[in-house]
This record gives C-alpha cells, sequence and structure tokens, in this order.
C-alpha cells in the first residue's frame, strides 16, 4: 500500500511505502532567517512529518542536503550535528545548489524507515 501525505497538483509532501518514508524537499518557513534558523526550521519540519509517518529522526536512512552558498558549511553542521542521534546519523550527501526562491538557504530530503 502507498499512502501519501498532504498531496497537492505537483506532489506529495511525504510518501510511505513498504516501511519507508520518503519526504518532499523541505525548506524553511521563514526565509528572512540565517542558516541556523532555517536548519533548524527545516529540521524541525522534518521531525514533524516523520512523527505524522510513526517514525522519527532515529530512523533516518539518507539525507540530501542543499546548500546555496558552501560557505554556510558549518553553521548548519553545528545545527545538524546537534539535531541528529548519536550513533544514528544516515548516509548524507550536501551540495551547493540553487534553490527555488532566492531567500531559502537550505532545504533537505529525507528517507527513513518506519
Amino acid at each position: 500500500m502507498i499512502q501519501r501525505f498532504d498531496t497537492g497538483p505537483r506532489m506529495s509532501e511525504m510518501v510511505v511505502h513498504n516501511g519507508t518514508v520518503y519526504l518532499a524537499g523541505q525548506i524553511a518557513d521563514d526565509a528572512t532567517a540565517d542558516i541556523g534558523g532555517q536548519t533548524q526550521q527545516v529540521l524541525d519540519a522534518i521531525d514533524a512529518l516523520l512523527a505524522r509517518a510513526g517514525s522519527d529522526k532515529s530512523k533516518i536512512l539518507r539525507a540530501q542536503i542543499f546548500l546555496v552558498d558552501l560557505a554556510d558549511f558549518a553553521a548548519m553542521n553545528a545545527v545538524w550535528e546537534h539535531w541528529v542521534v548519536p550513533g544514528h546519523t544516515p548516509a548524507r550527501a550536501t551540495v551547493q545548489a540553487a534553490l527555488a526562491n532566492p531567500q531559502w538557504k537550505i532545504e533537505i530530503v529525507v528517507t527513513a524507515a518506519v
């Protein structure tokens, strides 16, 4: 069975299939925040979505992080490392990318087990 959450004409915010949770890219609600603030907002959104699926951050399998400016890498990592569960760090990639809104500094895509 496939479960889709917050489905719109372009995408679903989250899809659950066969014990795996796939999140759409998460971005900050307050795009005026600095990289630390935007990163925390994104991680909070991930926490909330995973909870809706019956999962949590200790079950993240993979994270893809898109940063507009790699100069923000250390500040983003400081927030990430405080948030991630020690001993449960997922496979991760971080790349520099232009995002759809020029105010967004970060977008994170997560895949997790239920």
